[in-house]
């Protein structure tokens, strides 16, 4: 099998990966992130339609130009605003889209508004409008990509305020996945402008299908990010990732009632130990408390200059250092992390090396001298 068979053999892959993943991500049987994975499936069916004319072509046994139909050109630039729709919708279930949204369509439309002065607009020379067509593919990768990006980044601050296991809900895959595809377009319209991109056929189309099976496993796996209880997901997401620094600034409830709190939530958790159950977030705690999430967050990041996060994982860390320490204890690294209310390994060594500078078996071994 030579490189060209191969390539095909790569495209078919490709395409039929994003269709099958496509379908499921719309079907969602899990039921899970309903209004993020619709969108997401959307985002994967266009994004199949990239390899549509390859695929025609190896059908009918003759070059097939899809991509030079106009409709189905319109249809693909609006891929990477699906994609961007997506996270919105993973990193905020309840957001509702208004009219100042359609901002997000404008770029799309100068390429739509391009491509029809390229087709009937009359010019003979059409090489200007190439360059601004690149160009615009390239702008497009930068916004959507480096919006998605920084809206992912704000998701992981905001959701370290109710959450003390961010692991599985941190979107961590969308993430790498938005900066390799961002990478990838990079590499193929710099090529495209230099060289013939057709050469690079074999090495992008192979590192898409390694992309696509990534997302395909990643997204599968996702669970529920928010509560499925609508007013708690509601009242969450509320918690804005600042308010740390924003809420301190205007007094949510007296000094008084603070220092109230902040005692009975330090008894609670000196008795308790409610930091040893893994699935903790800041509305089991606050109806432990029998106090409103808000204030609960609010006494945290005020009364104790942290996150929840923060605040409940260095009882965590606090209660392995004891375990650790304990000679008579017959339990593993693993064992002990489970037992300190971690729910992985990889998440006990990396808060364990943050808060103690060691790693948990440095520690242990520190401690046996």
């Amino acid at each position: 099998m030579n490189t060209s068979e191969l390539n095909r053999f790569i495209v078919v892959l490709i395409y039929g990966s994003l269709v099958l993943l496509s379908l499921l991500k719309l079907s969602n049987p899990l039921k899970v992130n309903r209004k993020a994975n619709f969108w997401f499936g959307i985002f994967l069916f266009l994004w199949s339609s990239f390899w549509l004319d390859e695929i025609l072509t190896l059908v009918k046994g003759a070059p097939v130009d899809v991509q030079s139909i106009v409709s189905v050109q319109i249809i693909q630039f609006l891929t990477p605003v699906m994609f961007y729709f997506s996270v919105l919708f993973y990193t905020n279930p309840s957001f509702k889209f208004r009219v100042s949204d359609l901002k997000y369509f404008i770029l799309p439309l100068i390429f739509w508004i391009n491509i029809l002065l390229q087709r009937f607009g009359g010019f003979e020379d059409q090489t200007i409008f190439n360059y601004v067509f690149i160009g615009l593919i390239l702008f497009q990768a930068i916004f959507y990509t480096g919006l998605s990006y920084f809206t992912i980044q704000k998701h992981k601050k905001r959701i370290q305020q109710f959450s003390a296991n961010t692991e599985g809900i941190n979107l961590n895959w969308l993430e790498y996945i938005t900066i390799i595809i961002f990478i990838i377009n990079i590499i193929y319209v710099v090529y495209n402008l230099s060289y013939d991109s057709k050469a690079l056929n074999f090495f992008i189309n192979g590192a898409f299908l390694l992309v696509i099976y990534s997302v395909g496993y990643y997204s599968l796996k996702q669970k529920e990010i928010y509560p499925l209880e609508e007013k708690q997901r509601e009242e969450l997401i509320s918690i804005d990732e600042d308010q740390e620094t924003e809420e301190i600034k205007k007094k949510l409830i007296s000094d008084e009632e603070l220092i109230r709190i902040k005692t009975q939530l330090e008894e609670i958790m000196d008795r308790q130990k409610p930091y040893l159950d893994s699935e903790l977030n800041l509305i089991r705690l606050s109806e432990l408390l029998s106090v409103s999430t808000h204030h609960l967050s609010y006494v945290i990041n005020t009364g104790f200059k942290k996150n929840f996060f923060q605040y409940v994982n260095e009882y965590r860390i606090g209660y392995a250092k004891r375990l650790l320490k304990d000679s008579q204890s017959k339990l593993s690294i693993l064992g002990i992390a489970y037992e300190s209310g971690f729910n992985s390994k990889t998440s006990f060594n990396t808060t364990f090396k943050k808060l103690t500078g060691q790693t948990p078996s440095e520690y242990k071994n520190s401690s046996d001298l």
